[in-house]
């Protein structure tokens, strides 16, 4: 046995130590969870039509897409972005990718002939509010995608069913 003249220092110096782990180990728990929670809202959807790619950025009503971003999952490389959408699909957070027109500012350039194999794409609606998705990109071109619906990560969903899982309680739109 370790002899020291304060034996009490030891002991709450070995209590703070195991309560700082067994914290800290329920912290990690908690994330990882909630990172891997297979039940989460699908927040981010797309489909491929021939060479146009759209997403949909489930949204609370009179919130607006503000900014979207596209990149390359595996080099984190910014593939294609744009900001402040005209149409009123965009708008609704139905968003064409490579369609600079559809932009009040895009990056010029289209859609690259051969697309990364998994694409990361973050929608931003300001005020700190957003959402983002890794898509397999084989995954969505090979899913039949029915007129009106969206590949997620919860399976196809409809701009409408998505939208729908959103708690918009309390909330206000942001300011555009």
């Amino acid at each position: 046995m370790l002899k020291t003249k304060r034996p009490w220092l030891w002991i709450v110096g070995t209590a703070v130590v195991v309560i700082a782990l067994a914290g800290g180990l329920l912290v990690w728990a908690f994330v990882v969870r909630s990172m891997s929670d297979p039940g989460s809202v699908a927040g981010l959807g797309m489909r491929i039509d021939g060479n146009k790619v759209t997403v949909k950025a489930a949204q609370c009503p009179g919130d607006r897409p503000l900014r979207v971003e596209v990149r390359d999952s595996a080099s984190e490389k910014l593939v294609w972005h744009a900001a402040g959408p005209l149409t009123d699909q965009g708008k609704n957070g139905q968003l064409t990718l490579w369609k600079a027109e559809d932009y009040r500012e895009a990056a010029a350039g289209h859609a690259p002939a051969q697309l990364p194999g998994e694409l990361d794409v973050l929608v931003d609606y300001g005020s700190g509010g957003g959402t983002g998705e890794v898509f397999d990109m084989s995954a969505v071109k090979a899913a039949r995608i029915p007129d009106g619906s969206y590949w997620t990560s919860a399976g196809l969903k409809t701009a409408k069913e998505m939208d729908a899982v959103l708690d918009c309680s309390g909330h206000r739109p942001a300011a555009s």
